[in-house]
């Protein structure tokens, strides 16, 4: 029986198949997303939605939908499904589904009558392609297919509407057609692998709407335009591929690529195999083969802090080292950029150029601390703003910072020593000393955790996460009492099935439900918020605690995740949930840390469970 499989009552019932989402990508950032019925929920879904440098860095959908109408005695049977104003749901398609299953490829089964029809969809790996295969599994009559393409051609932040601009005109090619609504745009080419007939039938479908862009107080309708439909017959068992792409096909081969390209796809038949899928999906690799991790799904794009949290887990813990060293040698290009250093090793590089006071928002103090002012501006990765500050102004010595900074020092150290650079190792043990006493003196408070930053009279005693990256780095410069006593308080307080939270219920400020327009949501994004990742790092502390005796509790705290396969995105992680029960997911619906700390989680209890 399939892992990710949904039955007919399911998929029929809106309220349960709408909040359901599924994702495709490329790996070189395109990607095709949408609800399991192919009913559009958010601006950001789309069939083919493609980043278009020429025009910026966003990503642009192309084709918004496609709906297959199925023709018998003259009855038409139209499968497609959208929302328009009013709560009003056309043509219903939804109605024919009999069953979803994504074990390996996206796959909707129809019923209609006598009729059996397979829809498979999949996206062509570095190529801006999406592929449908329709196979007619039973017929008991003649059956013809029509499909109608809605075209959006605008950015996943924006809406089209009807308009004079957009241009009508199209041109035929390889069984199908390529056109262009707007000048800047490249060309849409929408090709079968079966002669057909195009019917020119131009039209807009207006005020199709957009609920999950109302739930965060946007506008959310828009008019999508149709060019006509293409019409053709199919027999019983017979299979035809709908490709559309940025550039030309050759029709003879699809049915060739596409079987390859279903080879290519690891099962989705377990909790592991759904993480590793959805780990390349944050895959990206630009034309100069420069490898990049983008840090979610639909809107984020590449940024370095979650590049360095998300690489290990999704590349090193499942035994994808050289995608560890092309990303990494990408990440390096970068940094040396930043840093305008000369090629040493880069982790000393890193360390040598904070010494010396390099970087312009991190100063290194007598007592071996790194100052950071956030006071104006966020600096760390509770970074949501309100009215231009940021809502959680830290700034000063923010404790996992200076975590990190320690962590540091004795990792080059021991570099040095394997190296046999005495002079460095000693430089950079004596300052771990200076560190580790002053880390202890400034953040470890009489109620056993840490304060969450210091800035000189001004501390702040939130109980929040940021504490636990001193306990589970490798080197810490607690106590193991104190290590102890911080994850002890991190369980009562912080601990949820789905992560820790961001803060405290019994600290000031507590808002736990990311829910309303972008300012209500601002104020709750790390106010409460409970957040995957750090649940990877608080679980890691637990291990290097108290290694065998907590993995029965590990194992069971994973199950917390395996119930997100397929009840939000399937087979893929939100970006955060609720810090109330029932834990909804909230945010992007698919978030690189989260599925990376979970699968190094994966890892760990592997490491853990054959250690004596």
């Amino acid at each position: 029986m399939s892992y990710l499989r949904l039955e007919k009552a399911v998929m029929t019932n809106l309220q349960e198949s709408l909040r359901r989402e599924f994702l495709r990508t490329n790996r070189s950032g395109a990607y095709s997303s949408s609800t399991l019925v192919d009913c559009n929920t958010r601006k950001y879904h789309g069939l083919l939605v493609v980043p278009v440098p020429e025009l910026d860095d966003e990503n642009h959908v192309l084709l918004s939908s496609l709906d297959c109408t199925v023709i018998q005695h003259g009855a038409e049977f139209n499968l497609g499904l959208h929302k328009y104003q009013g709560n009003n749901f056309s043509p219903n398609g939804h109605k024919y589904i009999r069953e979803f299953d994504a074990s390996k490829v996206p796959t909707t089964t129809y019923r209609v009558g006598g009729v059996i029809l397979k829809k498979e969809v999949i996206f062509q790996h570095y190529e801006d392609r999406i592929l449908i295969r329709y196979t007619l599994v039973d017929a008991h009559s003649a059956t013809t297919l029509r499909f109608r393409p809605f075209l959006a051609f605008r950015s996943v932040r924006q809406f089209t509407h009807e308009n004079m601009t957009a241009s009508r005109e199209y041109q035929e090619v390889d069984n199908g057609i390529k056109t262009c609504m707007y000048a800047g745009y490249p060309d849409l080419y929408m090709q079968f692998s079966k002669k057909n007939e195009f019917i020119f039938h131009p039209d807009w479908y207006r005020g199709i709407e957009y609920p999950k862009e109302q739930e965060r107080g946007y506008a959310s309708n828009e008019d999508l335009y149709v060019p006509g439909y293409f019409e053709m017959p199919i027999k019983k068992g017979e299979s035809i591929i709908f490709a559309a792409s940025t550039s030309q096909c050759k029709t003879s081969t699809l049915k060739k690529l596409f079987d390859e390209e279903v080879d290519d796809r690891v099962p989705r038949d377990n909790f592991y195999h759904c993480l590793v899928t959805a780990a390349h999906q944050f895959h990206k690799r630009e034309k100069n083969d420069d490898r990049y991790l983008l840090a979610g799904y639909p809107w984020f794009k590449v940024r370095a802090r979650d590049t360095f949290i998300a690489l290990p887990g999704l590349t090193l813990a499942i035994g994808e080292v050289d995608y560890f060293e092309f990303v990494m040698k990408t990440a390096e290009k970068a940094l040396r950029e930043f840093m305008e250093g000369k090629p040493l090793s880069v982790v000393k590089d890193i360390v040598k150029y904070i010494e010396k006071g390099g970087h312009p928002n991190l100063r290194l103090d007598e007592n071996g601390l790194l100052y950071s002012n956030g006071r104006d501006r966020a600096v760390t990765w509770m970074n949501s703003t309100a009215n231009g500050k940021p809502v959680v102004p830290r700034s000063g010595y923010i404790v996992e910072f200076n975590a990190l900074w320690y962590n540091a020092l004795k990792f080059c150290a021991a570099m040095a020593t394997e190296q046999k650079d005495t002079k460095s190792a000693t430089h950079l043990e004596t300052l771990a000393a200076k560190v580790k006493q002053s880390f202890v003196e400034t953040f470890v408070n009489e109620y056993g955790y840490l304060l969450d930053y210091v800035d000189g009279n001004m501390m702040d005693w939130s109980v929040r996460p940021n504490m636990i990256f001193a306990v589970a780095l490798d080197y810490s410069p607690l106590s193991q009492d104190q290590m102890k006593s911080v994850v002890d308080i991190c369980t009562r307080e912080l601990l949820t099935p789905k992560g820790l939270r961001s803060l405290s219920p019994k600290s000031g400020g507590y808002n736990p439900i990311y829910v309303g327009p972008q300012t209500q949501r601002d104020y709750a994004y790390h106010q409460g918020t409970a957040w995957p990742w750090l649940g990877g790092f608080y679980m890691e502390a637990c291990l290097k605690l108290y290694k065998r005796s907590r993995l029965s509790f590990i194992e069971r705290q994973l199950v917390g995740y395996e119930d997100e396969m397929d009840y939000h995105a399937l087979g893929t992680i939100s970006e955060l949930f609720d810090g109330n029960p029932p834990f909804h997911g909230r945010g992007a619906m698919s978030f690189a840390m989260n599925v990376a700390e979970i699968l190094r989680t994966l890892k760990l209890i592997d490491k853990y469970s054959y250690q004596k």
